[in-house]
This record gives structure tokens, C-alpha cells and sequence, in this order.
């Protein structure tokens, strides 16, 4: 079920919008706005400045997911300012995800920005939205497949550059043997890390997978991984919770293992500070959730196209370390980085 984000409304056509507020087109009229359709004609134009629209973001992010919080937030904040009525949905498993795509196609919603970390479940839900007459962005997964998949634009971390990115860094730190823990199987954007990392870095990289939904059995796996294998001087996670996870199982292991990670948290933030964790990758989902909502309100309303849809725009990577911390810390205590 989609998750009303503004004041309860039923969720109604864009024709129906417009037709349904004989006060606020009397105040058009009054203004002087021209080009108006009349009431009996079936012609479907686009939503001007004033008419409201309503926006679906359907996300693979589990609950409770502080990431998955980051993005929702900076999608609320989008629709706040566009007048947008927004509904979020999730489902971490790929057809309950689709199924939430096929659900806000049914509602008739006017955009839809969806995740796309299994894209083979995506292709006929988007291709079910496109014939519908819905636009639809990708974000956070899917940099290698969203064209292919028609959607419209994307916004998001190439994530095999960020990948090459972390390894090259590792070099410079002097680190030898890589742990690159992926939480969930499957996702492309998980692996598309690591094999980054693996790529780039001159030492040696190996993958452990871990059950992301649990944390207790995480820190237990990690920990029994590094005590198999000690000459392991590097864990790299692929998200803030599993970072001071990792940080744990380290301890529990006997220590001398250090941490980095992709993507950031308040939490971690923190954990970066005191040097419990080296680095972080940021793809500021904060932005990537504002950037889908807005995009679609700007294509609504304006037939704008960001990337003139051949380039995705890039929110990520971008390191943050003990030496620049403090500069991300009041946006990270505010809840949006």
C-alpha cells in the first residue's frame, strides 16, 4: 500500500484536477491566463504551475532503513516546495517491488521514481507505465540499466566508478587484503561496488555476503570471517549501519582491521570523527530522493528533461574523512546527509 506523505487526498486524473476547482479557475481567469481547455473537452494536457500532481516513489529499501529515511526525506522536501502530493512504498524483494510499481500505475499517478537494483523485475512495470502515459525516473540503483529500460532520467552514483574510486584510495592508505561485504545478494549496485573496489586495488580483494536484515548475524559473520582469515587490514560495507558493524566484529575479532565504507549517516559521522572508521563514500541520497521528485514536477510542468536523457546526473561519489567531517557534520545532525 502507498504511503501518503502530504495532507490524506484521494488520489485523482490530472483533467480531473483541473475540473474539479471552479474557485481556483475563476482565479485563473481573473489573472488573465489564456489557452484554458473547456470543461466538456477530453483534450490531456499537462499540468500547469498551479495544478497539483501526484508522485510515486517506490524504493527497494528495507524498513527502517536510515538510508532509505535520507532519500524519503529529500523527496518530501521536493514535493513540499513543487506542491506535490507524494506517496513513498518499498519492498526490499524485487516482485513486491514490482507490484508496488503496477499499484501506482492503477492509481494513475501523474510520475513515477523508482529504484532499480534488479532491473529484470523493473523492465515490465516501467514498460507498463510508459504505455499507462506515466513518466518514469530511476534512482540510487540501476546506472547500467536505465536507459535500456526507456526511463527517462536518472540520478544516482556510477558505482563501479565509486568502487575504483575506494580502491585506489586503499593503495595510498597502504591497506593489503580487502573484506568488501555485500548485504544483499543481487544487487547489481552492491556488486558493481566491489568489483570496483577489486579492480582498482592492487592488493587482495575477496567478497563476503551477509544477510543485511540482520544485524546480530552480520557482526557474527564478519568477525568469524576475520578470524579465518587475519591477514585481512581492510573491511570495506556498503552502508552506515553495516560500517560500525563491521567496526564491532573487528573488536570481537581481536582487533587491528580497519573500516571504510559507502554512504553515510549521522551515526557515522561520529564514528569518522573519532577514527573508528576511515572514510566514507557519500552518494547523498538526500539528494538523489529531491532530484527524482523534482524532475518529474520540471517535466510535468515544464517538459524539462535533466540529462536530456542520454547522461544520468551524478550525485556521488564524494569522500568524506576525518580531515573534512566537520564540513558535512550540521547537515548530517539536521538528517539530510
Amino acid at each position: 500500500m502507498n504511503t501518503p506523505l502530504t495532507a490524506p487526498r484521494a488520489v485523482r486524473s490530472r483533467r480531473s484536477v483541473r475540473l474539479a476547482a471552479p474557485a481556483v479557475a475563476c482565479c485563473l481567469l481573473l489573472a488573465g491566463c489564456s489557452g484554458a481547455t473547456s470543461s466538456g473537452s477530453d483534450a490531456d494536457t499537462a499540468a500547469g504551475p498551479g495544478d497539483r500532481i501526484t508522485i510515486a516513489l517506490v524504493t527497494h529499501g528495507g524498513k527502517g532503513d536510515a538510508f532509505w529515511e535520507l532519500v524519503r526525506e529529500g523527496a518530501e522536501a521536493a514535493a513540499a516546495k513543487d506542491g506535490v502530493d507524494l506517496t513513498y512504498a518499498s519492498d526490499a524483494g524485487a516482485a513486491g517491488q514490482a507490484e508496488l510499481v503496477r499499484e501506482a500505475i492503477r492509481d494513475r499517478v501523474d510520475g513515477i521514481a523508482v529504484t532499480l537494483a534488479k532491473p529484470q523485475a523493473m523492465k515490465s512495470p516501467v514498460a507498463e507505465a510508459k504505455a499507462a502515459g506515466i513518466p518514469v525516473v530511476g534512482l540510487n540503483s540501476g546506472m547500467g540499466a536505465w536507459r535500456s529500460l526507456g526511463v527517462l532520467e536518472f540520478f544516482g552514483q556510477d558505482e563501479s566508478v565509486a568502487g575504483r574510486a575506494v580502491g585506489d584510495e586503499l593503495d595510498a592508505l597502504g591497506a593489503k587484503h580487502v573484506l568488501c561485504v555485500i548485504h544483499e545478494r543481487g544487487n547489481i549496485a552492491l556488486e558493481a561496488r566491489c568489483a570496483g573496489v577489486k579492480k582498482a586495488f592492487a592488493g587482495e580483494t575477496e567478497m563476503l555476503y551477509v544477510d543485511g536484515t540482520d544485524m546480530d548475524a552480520t557482526t557474527a559473520a564478519v568477525a568469524a570471517r576475520l578470524r579465518q582469515q587475519p591477514g585481512v587490514d581492510e573491511v570495506i560495507t556498503n552502508g552506515a549501519q553495516f560500517a560500525l558493524a563491521a567496526v564491532q566484529a573487528a573488536d570481537e575479532a581481536g582487533g587491528g582491521t580497519e573500516v571504510a565504507t559507502f554512504d553515510l549517516s549521522e551515526d557515522l559521522v561520529g564514528a569518522i570523527r573519532d577514527g573508528r572508521v576511515r572514510f566514507a563514500v557519500d552518494q547523498q541520497p538526500y539528494l538523489q530522493g529531491y532530484l527524482a521528485v523534482d524532475a518529474l514536477w520540471l517535466h510535468e510542468t515544464n517538459g524539462n528533461i535533466s540529462g536530456g536523457g542520454v547522461a544520468p546526473v551524478l550525485t556521488g561519489p564524494a569522500f568524506v574523512t576525518r580531515t573534512n567531517v566537520a564540513d558535512v557534520a550540521r547537515f548530517a545532525a539536521d538528517g539530510t546527509r
